[in-house]
């Protein structure tokens, strides 16, 4: 019994808090700056926009619908 009362005292004496702290967390960074949306203005091409001869004739075309099989 006296063995078990030592070896208790030197549980006691081995176990303690520890003395190391975490250290206090930094401040975040700043979010990124998102870019700004005023960009240089474009010109339009010097040699205008392209335009097929034939675009006019494709998109006036009516749609053909097929009739239903049933």
């Amino acid at each position: 019994m006296e063995m078990d009362y030592e070896r208790s005292e030197m549980m006691k004496e081995e176990c303690t808090t520890p003395r190391c702290r975490i250290p206090v967390s930094s401040v975040c960074p700043p979010p990124p700056r998102k870019k700004s949306g005023i960009g240089k203005k474009r010109d339009p091409p010097k040699n205008g926009y392209f335009q097929p001869p034939d675009l006019d004739a494709l998109l006036s075309m009516p749609l053909r619908r097929r009739e239903a099989c049933a």
